[in-house]
């Protein structure tokens, strides 16, 4: 092994590439933030992804505000929380090991520098470090019960470079499984002042993600819930997001009966 070698393995062997809080907590939910963070590990280009801090700071290295929003959602739920602690970038974890977008190396208009000329051993390496661990993780948090209901929280930006803006607040993301995500739909949706998106700004699910790994495949009741990035800006901003949340998911669960 090569000096560089191992500098990068022992790199590898001392990042922690998710944060756990409230594992102690008792209740069925379990709150994940797929693209918490928009670290970028010392053994990933020394830690920068050759893109400028603009860059970093958009919606294409994380999701702005998410974290904010699962950690204090989760309180309101007594549920404990995972969160990534690597950029969407470095590798994204809510992909499957084979969807050809895992490792980006083009995304709303910034070509990413690291990853230009990122090959099968480069993509390997991400894989053992960040994104294999983070699953391991959340798939043990999720097996702590019999009758966990997944929520993972994301964010998406107003606009995309060249495209027209999108105007609702919040998203509900489903794909196969409806049971609790369409009646969630349907009850935000008699929020007055929200504008709510069924599967908007994306659609469904991807076969490999999140929820399609840890709750389509297990039979765990779930929801994928897209925030507007600019109405979680601010802590508080997020705090208020999480209040409002948190009561009408215990609603929805109760009246699905799931």
């Amino acid at each position: 092994m090569t000096e560089q070698a191992a500098g990068q393995a022992a790199e590898r062997a001392g990042y922690q590439p998710y944060e756990i809080s409230g594992a102690e907590r008792t209740s069925r939910w379990l709150v994940c933030c797929d693209h918490a963070a928009n670290t970028v590990p010392a053994f990933v280009g020394g830690g920068s992804l050759g893109l400028p801090e603009a860059d970093m700071a958009r919606h294409i290295a994380f999701d702005p505000g998410a974290a904010g929003v699962s950690r204090a959602l989760a309180a309101h739920l007594d549920a404990p929380v995972i969160l990534s602690n690597f950029s969407r970038l470095v590798i994204d974890p809510n992909r499957g090991e084979d969807d050809p977008t895992l490792l980006m190396k083009l995304y709303d208009g910034s070509i990413i520098p690291a990853n230009r000329h990122a090959d099968a051993a480069e993509r390997e390496a991400r894989l053992d470090a960040c994104h294999r661990p983070y699953h391991d993780a959340l798939e043990r948090l999720a097996a702590r019960r019999d009758d966990t209901v997944l929520v993972s929280i994301h964010s998406y930006t107003p606009q995309l470079r060249g495209r027209p803006p999108r105007p609702w607040h919040v998203g509900i993301l489903y794909a196969a499984d409806k049971r609790f995500a369409l009646p969630l739909l349907h009850r935000l949706q008699e929020e007055p002042d929200l504008c709510v998106g069924e599967n908007e700004p994306y659609g469904g699910h991807l076969p490999g993600d999140t929820i399609d790994r840890h709750a389509i495949d297990k039979g765990r009741p779930n929801v994928l819930i897209e925030i507007r990035n600019d109405l979680i800006a601010t802590e508080s901003q997020q705090a208020h997001w999480a209040a409002r949340l948190a009561p009408i998911l215990e609603n929805v669960l109760a009246e699905t009966g799931l």
